[in-house]
């Protein structure tokens, strides 16, 4: 028996004391990971002896409604693996500077006598000195410092460049602010105060969909991860949920185990395929030619030949289908122009905002009639037309009831032939189409068609009309047939037919029960835009929106800020002050890092009506026109400082900002004064002061990596391409390209990634387990914490914390330097969700005389902020007084706080006294939160009624019972680090939730007559922009990708027989979140090391690659050196490299550059602006940060891909 006394003996067991220490701790904290990955998981924090030992999975998230599984357990492999972070060799444990950089300040300070703004001065005004230290920039050299010295450089550096070239010199860039909400809005909020430039994320990303303004008014409205269990016929297009969004997939693959259809279109065998019943491989970038078919089907076969009841109806009630667009005459054929406005016929000749109300013809009368819910009734300001922003079938008159006519088809006056244009082919067609004429006030007979019937018509749906149809769905050389389809996705006719009716029968049965899930695999295409459309109009035909289990469902970042209505007003300071310097990056670093220069014009590489009004323009001039037409923001915003344009106003006579207004405008007209952004060359209009923190803005999302380390850093770098843009622009000024235009760059990071190898100054932050803070998710609709398990390690300190002492060193010291209030002037470009909204009713550029130039109008709003640079400290700690007089809110939602901020003033453990005053306190990182959580409609229910009551004011419908039932509900910190806690039903967002119901969006919409923020108030299928028609997407339309030969990724690269050109695409990766965890020894393990080439078996043994060899991945733009991956799931002629490697481990030598350090990922990028997503001031076209603008697209990119003899590193 002696095996039983082994067992039991305490001395053969001594082996179990140290599993059990392994796995002992002494407390759990609830935290989460504050990373762009949409999880938004909530985990235990294990801490034991005050120090981080693992993280588990929580497993008390509540249910929602019955018959849904459950959220949790939620998580993956690369959230477990966070805490290595915290004790790793790559974390920032110490203020780091830049050897070079603190030479040169010490020898600049000692010489002016302890004064650093005058050291800063020096060294700046010393062109050798500057170019040194930014030479040594990627190149090691840090030094550990104390917090005390580099605030006072970074302050020193801030005041400078406020006085000497204005305070929109000073730039910053945080991502995602839903995974960190308070670190992100440190930043922001202290910028915004000193006046500084804020660069949005999610368009430079490439992740923002422009489809969701173009269609809904909205940006990224989708529904969490359970309702994917509602759908019955679910598609995941370009979006690999198995990598990409791991915690939720079991939500895809249970409801195909509960009966949903799965399809999977990806040009890969990618992880998600295997969880589905359907694989579609489109050829890359091919998808909207496949939907375009496929709604080609739908029309033919469910409003044609059966005319199913849920779907007419559908498209009457929540689209624009019944409205009437105008034709106009070109030749011998028409074509589709604008809406046709109500105050042109003599029945609402006088009727407010006219020019924005529209006409609908009644089925009963076949007279016109005005609808509600359009954008000239959402901004209707006379007594007798408030309360009509709906959507009843009633007019906007006289109140009485009609019922819209959809098609013209049996009661038109004549058939006129409509020509269209089909971009794949490059073939025009005309087609005949319905008509009705209507006398307009000037005595005109004009012809209109319906939406609906011009939709007919572009798609081939001939009904028996004259003209240019197809004969049938074999008719390849007709757009849009199930054979014409085939051409450029390689998708069989047959496949598409069948996809259709299966999509239809289903949301004929279930009402509207059939979803796409999409994501990077689709967006970040230079058409990324038109593919969105192609599949969303065939929901919208089928019913599909706004219906639990179906809807457009895009997930790239976690874009959710839940509490967005009292977030902004912090981040922004607008507790404090009115106007912010707000800007889309993707213009931004276009023009910024000198991108446009070496781009060719864009009419080379789009697909363009002929003849088109802007069609011809290269992207740096369409961008400078939207600057001037208020449309997209730009700063630095002048040729000269902002506060010297202030001083020159006053100097001449100005005396009120209207004055100085007028004086500015005056100025810019005679162009005494310029704009930044035509002269983005010049050393005045640099942007000089740079701060990243949350985010990885070298590498990550740098698009043109390479292009900025020689022109933002004058740093080394390896692209090679030619500058090619100066006989295309005329609106920018061409100067000699500078290098290294940022004097200091500085990195808020907790690790070493490549951004800090870049940086000037690396100040250590602390981590997601260290820190007080906000988390929400588009996946999910809980609100998590982020919370201190341990105090933050070595000398970091939260986001939050660093902002403070920098706002604290430029208060003090200007009190010497700028001890007075100075007035800034502040472009602010036409904005949505505002009156802005019907500023232009057509496009009339003043800078070309069209019309004058009148702020708010014709062109941006000017607006005077007043700045007192002692006072940014005082004013970043406590919460402003505006909240006593001015309402907050989000998308279009406002309600006043006075009484809740009284009562945070009134608890005076939260309060700082300010000159005398108190306020209640943003102090602390915990005060900050939950100054959130109580001014949100979504954590305060009592606000939440009061907003739903404001809408009923605005809408006349009977909104306020979906707040009733939360009226009583209020979350603080406190609550959600017992257990996660979901959010209210809430008016600014527009999926209900109402007894534990799956958020879904435009169900609000849908449910209760709420119009959408667009044009008409319907989800927008014809947009009627000028700028939309002259660049041909009015129509949802199908444009081939940009072909390599003039998209300018290799003009200047040779290849000499032994690489082969690919469509080099990069999707989202297994092993990491971005760059994020990449880095981490557990990932590094479990991958190859590295983030290899993915090529296919063909394409290897063409160039004489097998599996695991090193290769080279090469363009004009740069290299990137891995190893290759070997796999049969790749089709031919692409390859893929997943998002998103570093610069600091596993990269060797280039032998096509000449033996310098290989890039990454982005190396191998330039970024290419779609010129129409530039167009605004008008309607749902009007800017708001991360909302609206071009993006970086980067999936058209192609390389060369070569076996490499030699690796050295």
């Amino acid at each position: 028996m002696s095996w039983i006394e082994d067992i039991i003996s305490p001395k053969t067991r001594k082996w179990e004391e140290f599993y059990r220490n392994r796995w002992q701790y002494d407390k759990v904290i609830r935290s989460t990971h504050g990373v762009n990955c949409t999880g938004g998981c909530s985990w235990n924090i294990h801490v034991k002896d005050g120090i981080v030992v693992w993280e588990t999975q929580a497993l008390d998230y509540p249910l929602l409604e019955e018959g849904l599984p459950p959220y949790e357990p939620r998580g993956c492999q690369r959230g477990i693996s966070y805490s290595w972070y915290l004790y790793s060799p790559i974390r920032v444990k110490y203020p780091l500077m830049r050897g070079a950089l603190m030479d040169l300040f010490k020898e600049e300070k000692m010489a002016a006598g302890g004064d650093p703004i005058k050291a800063w001065a020096n060294l700046q005004s010393n062109s050798t000195n500057r170019a040194r230290y930014q030479r040594a920039r990627g190149k090691g050299g840090f030094r550990r410092t104390n917090w005390e010295e580099v605030i006072e450089l970074i302050a020193a550096a801030n005041l400078y460049t406020v006085k000497k070239y204005g305070p929109d010199r000073i730039i910053g860039f945080s991502p995602i602010p839903a995974m960190s909400m308070i670190s992100f809005a440190s930043g922001f909020r202290y910028l915004q105060l000193m006046g500084g430039t804020c660069l949005s994320f999610y368009d430079w990303y490439c992740d923002l969909p422009p489809a969701f303004p173009e269609v809904w008014g909205e940006q990224t409205d989708v529904c969490e991860s359970a309702d994917w269990y509602n759908s019955k016929f679910c598609v995941s297009m370009g979006a690999n949920l198995g990598m990409t969004r791991t915690p939720d997939i079991h939500f895809f693959s249970e409801s195909k185990h509960n009966g949903t259809k799965t399809v999977v279109m990806s040009p890969d065998f990618s992880m998600v395929a295997k969880h589905a019943d359907q694989w579609i491989p489109c050829h890359a970038g091919s998808d909207g030619a496949f939907w375009m078919a496929v709604t080609h089907v739908i029309l033919k076969e469910y409003h044609v030949d059966r005319q199913v009841p849920y779907f007419m109806e559908y498209v009457k009630r929540y689209t624009d289908c019944p409205f009437l667009v105008e034709l106009t005459k070109e030749g011998d054929h028409y074509l589709p122009g604008k809406f046709l406005r109500a105050n042109r016929i003599s029945a609402y000749k006088g009727v407010e905002n006219g020019d924005w109300k529209f006409l609908n013809l009644d089925t009963k009368t076949g007279k016109p009639v005005m609808p509600k819910g359009g954008m000239g009734q959402r901004w209707d300001k006379e007594k007798d037309n408030i309360a009509k922003w709906n959507l009843l079938y009633e007019d906007g008159v006289d109140n009485k009831e009609y019922d819209p006519e959809l098609t013209l088809l049996s009661k038109s006056d004549d058939v006129l032939q409509v020509e269209y244009t089909e971009f794949g082919l490059k073939k025009k067609s005309n087609r005949g189409v319905p008509v009705k004429y209507i006398e307009t006030i000037d005595g005109k007979k004009v012809p209109v068609a319906t939406s609906y019937d011009i939709m007919m018509g572009h798609y081939g749906v001939g009904r028996g009309l004259a003209g240019d149809y197809p004969k049938d769905y074999e008719d390849e050389k007709a757009a849009y047939t199930p054979a014409w389809n085939e051409i450029f996705t390689g998708i069989g006719r047959n496949t598409v037919i069948k996809f259709a009716r299966g999509w239809a029968d289903t949301a004929e049965t279930t009402k509207g029960k059939c979803m796409v899930i999409t994501g990077a695999g689709i967006n970040h295409w230079f058409h990324g835009n038109l593919m969105y459309r192609a599949a969303i109009q065939a929901q919208l035909f089928t019913g599909c929106n706004g219906v639990n289990g179906g809807g457009m469902n895009h997930y790239v970042g976690q874009e959710k800020l839940a509490p967005v209505d009292s977030w902004g007003t912090i981040m922004a300071a607008k507790d404090w002050q009115s106007a912010n310097r707000m800007q889309q990056a993707p213009i931004w670093h276009y023009i910024n890092s000198d991108q446009w220069r070496y781009d060719a014009n864009q009419a080379q590489y789009n697909s363009i009506p002929d003849n088109s009004k802007y069609g011809g323009m290269h992207s740096a001039d369409m961008a400078v026109m939207a600057v001037r037409n208020g449309w997209m923001p730009f700063y630095p915003q002048y040729d000269k400082n902002n506060l010297e344009v202030v001083t020159d106003a006053e100097k001449s006579g100005a005396k009120t900002d209207e004055e100085i207004q007028n004086y500015i405008v005056d100025q810019l007209k005679s162009k005494k004064l310029n704009y930044a952004i035509a002269d983005c060359d010049n050393e005045i209009t640099f942007p000089r002061n740079w701060f990243i923190w949350r985010g990885n803005a070298l590498m990550s999302s740098a698009k043109g990596h390479e292009y900025m380390l020689n022109h933002y850093l004058g740093t080394h770098h390896n692209d090679i391409a030619d500058e090619v843009a100066q006989e295309h622009v005329s609106e920018i000024i061409w100067r000699e390209a500078p290098k290294g235009k940022m004097d200091l760059v500085v990195d808020i990071n907790f690790r070493m990634d490549t951004s800090a190898l870049y940086s000037d100054i690396v100040l250590p932050t602390a981590s997601w387990y260290e820190k007080a803070d906000l988390n929400s998710t588009d996946m999910h609709s809980f609100i998590h914490p982020l919370s201190p398990a341990v105090a933050p390690v070595w000398e970091s300190k939260s986001d939050w914390q660093i902002f403070q002492l920098i706002a604290k060193k430029v208060s003090e010291l200007a009190q010497q330097y700028m001890p007075h209030p100075v007035k800034d002037t502040v472009n602010v470009p036409l904005s949505h969700d505002s009156i802005d909204e019907i500023s232009q009713p057509t496009i009339k550029d003043w800078g070309k005389g069209e019309c004058e130039p009148v702020p708010g109008k014709s062109m941006h709003k000017i607006v005077m902020v007043e700045r007192d640079y002692t006072q940014i400290y005082n004013k970043y700690i406590t919460l402003g007084p505006n909240l006593k007089t001015k309402p907050i809110g989000a998308h279009g939602v406002s309600f006043m706080v006075d009484d809740v901020y009284e009562q945070m003033h009134q608890d005076k453990r939260h309060v700082q006294k300010i000159n005398g005053i108190e306020y209640p306190s943003l102090k602390e990182d915990i005060e900050a939160v939950n100054a959130v959580l109580t001014l949100s409609t979504l954590t305060n229910g009592h606000l939440n009624v009061r907003a739903y009551e404001n809408m009923e004011k605005k809408t006349g419908l009977v909104l306020a019972d979906l707040g009733a039932g939360s009226k009583d509900v209020r979350i603080d910190f406190n609550d959600l680090l017992a257990q996660p806690r979901r959010y209210n039903t809430a008016a600014l967002w527009s999926g209900l939730m109402n007894n534990g119901r799956a958020y879904c969006a435009y169900t609000y919409n849908v449910d209760r007559l709420v119009p959408w923020r667009t044009l008409t108030g319907r989800q927008s299928m014809y947009l009627d922009h000028e700028g939309y028609i002259a660049f041909g997407e009015n129509l949802p339309t199908y444009k081939p990708s940009p072909l390599p030969t003039v998209y300018g990724d290799i003009r200047k690269t040779l290849n000499d027989g032994k690489a082969k050109m690919f469509n080099c695409l990069t999707p989202h990766g297994k092993w990491h979140i971005h760059s994020t965890y990449g880095d981490t020894l557990r990932m590094l393990t479990l991958s190859r090391g590295m983030e290899p080439c993915w090529m296919s078996e063909e394409d290897a043994v063409a160039i004489g690659v097998k599996d695991n060899d090193w290769v080279e991945v090469y363009n004009d733009h740069g290299v990137y050196c891995t190893r290759a991956c070997v796999s049969s799931r790749i089709p031919n002629g692409v390859c893929i490299v997943y998002h998103s490697p570093e610069r600091t481990y596993s990269v060797p030598k280039s032998q096509e550059r000449g033996g310098r350090r290989a890039g990454g990922h982005n190396s191998f990028t330039r970024v290419h602006l779609k010129p129409s997503l530039m167009v605004g001031g008008y309607a749902q076209f009007s800017f708001h940060l991360n909302y609206w603008g071009p993006v970086g697209a980067n999936r058209d990119t192609h390389v060369l891909v070569r076996k490499m003899n030699k690796v050295e590193f």
